[in-house]
């Protein structure tokens, strides 16, 4: 299948359009039109190989959403004209002991992502949702619920599930505390996610620019991180700190937030962190963890929350033909909260 994209041919180009090859249907395949797909900041530091494993031509987006359009012979779950999702995930090795109980992110012999990745069966590099169709495993899709607004669903395959499952690994309910660094894609979201589950919400940022924002998606409170007398005032009061800075850092002034017990989870930095110093953590029984996404069972699961409570993100829409000023405007934080491209602006 013959389809169009955007992609970037190198580290140091803009992403253009890009005519590439679909896989023909394998018999558990899955073939949609894409209508949504949203931008993260991961698709930028693919493009731009910041990580060092990118393949080009890469076409990026595993936030992506649209309608199946052709299944494979032995496909069961899904049918023409379904309305469907795709995540960071196209395939993972099925038979090991996190692929069996749901956590295919964590897979023995590496999950296959959806875009940037070799292929488990011909070795190509997989091509992401900036493009018009795609083509997935079965096992990886997901039922958009009704009611969502399609327009707005796509960010939650990966800003949604990034900061949800954290929330579930820690057990965040009624009465959980939980503090959320830096109010971006996933911060918004992990705000958003963690008052649906009934807890009392802070955000932090480094001065009060953003505390309007954070009480209108629903925070109960904001903490100016640079403010030494109101973070000495704050000690020991959170169960939970969702930390979304997606670059370099200092954890230490968070550290001692914690009470005892608890965990500052990191969900944006991909790398290096400053110094952290083992005081608080050892004084206190604390914890400095990672998280990367969720399984598709979770994933599942988290749509269909964000259904049941009405939950989605803040979204803009933009045309394809945007999306390297929409890069631009990510690295200076001018967005809110969340990228869409309309994939309908992309021409054959």
């Amino acid at each position: 299948m013959q389809t169009i994209g955007y992609a970037a041919q190198g580290p140091d180009t803009a992403l253009a359009p890009h005519v590439f090859e679909r896989r023909e249907l394998r018999a558990h395949d899955v073939a949609l039109e894409v209508q949504y797909c949203g931008v993260c900041h991961s698709d930028l530091h693919t493009a731009r190989n910041d990580w060092g494993w990118t393949l080009y031509p890469v076409v990026p987006g595993h936030e992506i959403v649209g309608r199946v359009t052709a299944v494979g012979s032995a496909v069961k779950r899904y049918k023409v004209g379904d309305k469907v999702a795709v995540g960071c995930m196209v395939d993972s090795c099925q038979e090991c002991d996190q692929c069996e109980h749901g956590e295919e992110q964590y897979c023995r012999e590496g999950m296959t992502g959806t875009y940037s990745s070799p292929d488990r069966v011909t070795g190509e590099a997989t091509q992401g949702g900036y493009s018009k169709h795609l083509v997935v495993r079965e096992e990886f899709v997901l039922s958009v619920p009704d009611g969502l607004d399609l327009s707005r669903v796509a960010p939650l395959l990966c800003a949604g599930i990034t900061t949800y499952s954290p929330l579930r690994t820690w057990n965040v309910g009624p009465g959980s505390r939980v503090a959320v660094v830096g109010l971006g894609g996933l911060g918004h979201m992990a705000v958003k996610l963690a008052v649906g589950m009934g807890a009392q919400v802070t955000v932090l940022g480094r001065t009060d620019a953003k505390a309007a924002d954070a009480k209108a998606l629903g925070a109960h409170a904001f903490l100016v991180s640079s403010d030494e007398k109101a973070m000495a005032a704050a000690q020991s009061s959170f169960d939970l700190i969702i930390d979304t800075v997606p670059v370099k850092h200092d954890l230490n002034p968070y550290l001692p937030l914690l009470d005892i017990d608890g965990t500052l989870t990191l969900v944006g930095q991909i790398g290096p962190l400053d110094e952290p110093s083992t005081v608080p953590l050892v004084l206190g029984r604390r914890r400095v963890a990672g998280s990367l996404i969720g399984g598709i069972r979770e994933t599942q699961e988290m749509l269909d929350f964000c259904a049941e409570k009405n939950i989605l993100p803040e979204c803009e829409m933009i045309r394809m033909d945007e999306i390297n000023e929409a890069f631009e405007r990510m690295e200076r934080s001018d967005v809110r909260y969340r990228f869409v491209i309309d994939m309908a602006s992309l021409q054959g």
